[in-house]
């Protein structure tokens, strides 16, 4: 008889929705059903019980074909490629758990390699803005419970966070949000026309990489200084600065939440600083809150958990013994990459084919490579080595943090395929291999 797993949460997005219910077979092998969660979130559920799916690790051939090879040879290939090289970079970590990024971290310290996450080409920069100006943030429950005024600004959870909206900032009824989306005003700057714009009370279409005009314009405004900013302000007329802006004053709560239209325009970290610098001046005459737009179920955890045992949350190098040394531009993947410093490449939980430029991919491309997920993507199908992992969320439990850096513990509703292991376990197995090797 089938069974009803609820309270599971989705590996999909930053927003981590965690009231998914999954009906899954007597055998507890296949997914039947998932209910409450986005499109995008129930093609991963389903994913996990396709019969075509990768089951062992797959060793590149001369000739370019894939051969199948068990998880003690994979593994040796990757203890011995880490071993071997003098700068390796493990990169990724967006969709696995904490358990497994810690991991990871003990294979990088060991391997003296550069410890890397997505924050490096998205929300890096707001890494950078943090560190300079704080962050006056809140976890998004706070946001259902108690905003009356919502900015999306630079981002487009409709398409993005597809439950973003509908869990905890537009429709939800709060505690003292009762009336949900008709107690609320919500306003998107975004240059484009957006579905999140469609849906929003005032769209204020800000001319492209002009964002930080606009910041200060409104931090003008808010200060008392409305009358010195002149009759446009990047792309936008001063009356709606000045609607916009009473808004924002007269709120009882509010939230700003960016995305990567404003982390990677123009102006990248400093355009964050001053969207910081906006909340704390709201913050002298009524309550604001800023949250990033975190993409990856998981990755924010890298972050917390990097910080935790380095005292850094990405760009780690981790090259000289016992210190750990972060240096964005220095010490990012990318950039480690376009100078072609680094002779080994691990991708564990993203796409580095898809996301870097395709020059970095040609220099990766030089070395041994190695892709840790559990589907094809384009970084497996350039690396020597793929191999397939458990689902986390879905096959393997453990802890994940949300985009507002709220630990969730993940649920496992089903087995994994025979034999295959989890990112937690692959790692500790490498880590023991490459302690043979040197002993």
């Amino acid at each position: 008889m089938a069974k009803v797993i609820k309270d599971v949460g989705c590996p999909y997005c930053g927003a981590c929705c965690d009231d998914v219910e999954v009906t899954v077979s007597d055998d507890g092998k296949k997914i039947l059903e998932v209910a409450n969660v986005c499109a995008i979130g129930a093609e991963i559920f389903k994913h996990a019980s396709r019969e075509d799916r990768v089951k062992l690790p797959r060793m590149r051939q001369p000739d370019g074909t894939y051969k199948d090879v068990s998880y003690t040879e994979a593994i040796d290939f990757t203890a011995k490629m880490l071993v071997k090289a003098k700068k390796p970079l493990i990169f990724g970590f967006g969709s696995t758990n904490c358990e497994a990024m810690s991991s990871a971290a003990k294979v990088a310290e060991k391997a003296g390699a550069v410890l890397d996450n997505c924050a490096s080409i998205c929300h890096g920069s707001s890494f950078l803005a943090m560190f300079d100006n704080g962050y006056p943030s809140c976890t998004l429950g706070e946001t259902k419970n108690r905003a009356d005024v919502v900015v999306y600004w630079g981002s487009n959870p409709a398409h993005a966070h597809p439950r973003h909206m509908s869990r905890y900032a537009m429709f939800p009824r709060g505690f003292f949000t009762g009336k949900g989306v008709m107690g609320r005003k919500v306003i998107t700057v975004d240059p484009r026309f957006t579905d999140t714009a469609r849906v929003s009370d005032i769209h204020l279409q800000v001319k492209q990489g002009h964002d930080y005009e606009l910041f200060n314009a409104f931090r003008m405004v808010v200060r008392g200084f409305e009358a010195d900013i002149p009759d446009v302000v990047a792309g936008i007329k001063k009356e709606q600065i000045l609607e916009v802006a009473e808004i924002m004053k007269n709120a009882r709560f509010g939230t700003i939440f960016y995305g990567m239209g404003l982390c990677h325009s123009d102006g990248r970290n400093h355009n964050v600083d001053e969207a910081i610098s906006l909340t704390r001046d709201l913050n002298e005459t009524t309550k604001w809150t800023i949250m990033a737009m975190r993409g990856h179920y998981n990755i924010t955890g890298p972050g917390a958990v990097w910080s935790w045992q380095f005292g850094f949350p990405y760009c780690l190098d981790l090259t000289k013994k016992n210190m750990a040394h972060m240096n964005p531009g220095e010490t990012s993947s990318i950039d480690l990459a376009m100078r072609d410093e680094i002779d080994a490449f691990i991708n564990i939980g993203t796409d580095a084919g898809a996301h870097f430029p395709i020059e970095a991919v040609k220099h990766i491309k030089k070395h041994p490579m190695v892709t840790i997920d559990p589907n094809i993507c384009m970084a497996s199908e350039i690396s020597d080595l793929h191999i397939p992992v458990g689902i986390v969320g879905v096959e393997v439990a453990g802890i994940v943090y949300r985009m507002d850096n709220v630990p969730i513990q993940y649920r496992k509703v089903i087995d994994p395929p025979e034999g295959v292991i989890s990112d937690e376990e692959l790692f500790e197995r490498i880590y023991q291999r490459m302690c043979e090797l040197e002993a």
